[in-house]
């Protein structure tokens, strides 16, 4: 299955160190998703990581940065529905239910459906379907190697994902709530969290 990562929503520190370990380590892509961020920002970011991995990096904002740094596409969610005008390029999305996914999976590269389980990062959020109605999902074809699961999905529920028949994991909470965004400066748990997700992932 793909591993995704989604960015922490803030800034920090050593972020861009964290992310280029993390793609050292295996990571396949990266969201790049900073809701009500400055470009100028992003731009930081991106530039003080290696051209390398700047083609498995998707920007959820600020559109422009797709070409301006060789990204591999943008993503549309509630907050940017629309592509612009010109694009031409890769594009995912965020789904939230089944016949959403039937509508946008045809075309789009993947879409991330979610909420698969209870949010780790966002308490508000709670799991969106049923075991039954993933499993008639994927049964049905709903679910394939284009839908990756999204929203509470962490290291010991992954197998179940699989199960289900995703062909990938959008990772958040479970991997930053390992490091301290504001003072931490050790993201050694962090990188050991994400090998084994990388394993379990990988199988």
């Amino acid at each position: 299955m793909k591993l995704i990562l989604l960015t922490c929503p803030e800034f920090f520190v050593e972020e861009d160190k964290i992310l280029t370990t993390l793609f050292e380590e295996g990571l396949d892509i990266l969201h790049l998703r900073k809701p009500n961020s400055e470009p100028v920002f992003c731009e930081r970011l991106l530039s003080l990581m290696p051209e390398q991995y700047h083609s498995r990096i998707v920007v959820h904002d600020h559109f422009y940065l797709r070409d301006e740094f060789g990204l591999l596409g943008i993503h549309l969610n509630k907050r940017n529905p629309q592509a612009p005008a010109s694009y031409k390029g890769p594009i995912t999305r965020t789904c939230y239910d089944l016949p959403s996914v039937i509508e946008q999976k045809p075309l789009c590269e993947y879409v991330l459906l979610r909420n698969i389980f209870d949010s780790i990062s966002e308490n508000e959020n709670k799991a969106s379907f049923t075991p039954d109605e993933l499993r008639d999902a994927t049964r049905q074809g709903i679910i394939d190697h284009r839908v990756i699961a999204e929203g509470g999905v962490a290291l010991d529920n992954i197998e179940q994902v699989r199960e289900w028949g995703f062909g990938g994991v959008a990772i958040r909470g479970d991997l930053w709530n390992r490091f301290d965004v504001h003072s931490g400066k050790d993201y050694k748990e962090l990188i050991a969290h994400f090998r084994k997700l990388r394993k379990a992932a990988s199988f």
